[in-house]
């Protein structure tokens, strides 16, 4: 083999091995995201280190046209008067249209007509993103990293999680930007940090998904709260029972003439599968629920002593 062949596969070798980065993020992309300054009660402020009363800040991201900025309930709090900061250095006063405690999620109108990120397809494992946010009030910033993992409920930050963890760095002040993909579309939007004793970044942190997100956000915009589906059942983990060899959920109890007990469903069955997909635990069911609404139908498999069932449940109107 002659030495030009040699250095020839090589370089094949290391392009295969390691491929071109991505080109740099496109700088528009910030003009979709804001810094948010609510207006807290002093104690609801609180203090840093020194005493001195705390400047609580985050961020939001424009996800409807017409100023619509979505940001976390936790971001504005129980305040009444926000200020957002757009990149081209405007300040403007934020509407609240609605907040959602169940997912964290609150959305907020200005009178400016912010672009909207295109959103992502579901974004696969090791994928580029990058986390756009305020981080510690300092200004908008970009920290980049991958996509660790998909689909995260029961983390324990919010009643219903659909949580895309990344490793991309996030720190206070974070939370409500956007997470993106290397074209500048929307995975999700940052919700949370986690770690054990202290808000250091750790390169575990949490973005809430597009669907979810959307979910929330349109039935916000609509009715100013979210209209849930109700599907007339409770369940809860296997027992140890039942749950060596199985993965699943265990219905313990079928509200009688509710939507649920009309599709056939019983206590005592074991739903494995809803529209298709693996039901692994307690949240990740609740959170597919959670997307439905009144009047759509959600399709089970489940147990039933040796034999399974196909059951489609037609959602009532929730509370």
């Amino acid at each position: 083999m002659t030495a030009r062949i040699r250095i020839l596969l090589v370089v094949l070798v290391a392009a295969v091995a390691c491929p071109p980065m991505a080109s740099a993020l496109d700088r528009s992309v910030l003009d979709s995201v804001v810094r948010i300054k609510p207006d807290w009660s002093l104690a609801a402020r609180g203090t840093d280190a020194s005493g001195a009363p705390r400047d609580p800040q985050g961020t939001g991201v424009a996800v409807l046209p017409g100023g619509y900025v979505a940001t976390n309930v936790h971001v504005i709090g129980d305040a009444e008067n926000i200020e957002v900061m757009t990149e081209d250095g405007r300040t403007l006063k934020a509407e609240i249209v609605g907040r959602d405690r169940m997912t964290d999620i609150a959305l907020l109108r200005v009178t400016a007509d912010l672009p909207v990120l295109d959103a992502a397809p579901d974004p696969d494992l090791a994928a580029p993103v990058c986390a756009i946010g305020n981080q510690f009030g300092l200004g908008l910033s970009v920290t980049c990293g991958v996509v660790s993992a998909v689909g995260r409920a029961g983390i324990g930050f919010n009643p219903v999680e659909d949580f895309i963890q990344t490793d991309a760095a996030v720190n206070p002040g974070g939370s409500g930007g956007a997470l993106v993909d290397r074209d500048g579309r929307l995975v999700g939007m940052v919700a949370a940090i986690f770690t054990k004793a202290s808000d250091a970044d750790i390169g575990v942190n949490f973005a809430t998904s597009v669907p979810l997100l959307m979910r929330v956000v349109d039935d916000l915009k609509a009715h100013g709260k979210v209209k849930r589906g109700f599907a007339g059942f409770r369940a809860q983990v296997l027992p140890p029972q039942l749950a060596a060899g199985r993965a699943g959920v265990l219905v313990e109890s079928v509200v009688v003439d509710g939507p649920a007990f009309k599709a056939g469903l019983e206590a005592g069955d074991i739903i494995t599968r809803l529209d298709g997909s693996p039901v692994l635990s307690m949240p990740s069911l609740e959170a597919k629920i959670f997307m439905k609404r009144a009047g759509e139908t959600m399709k089970l498999e489940t147990l039933r002593g040796n034999g399974k069932q196909m059951i489609s449940i037609a959602l009532g109107i929730g509370p």
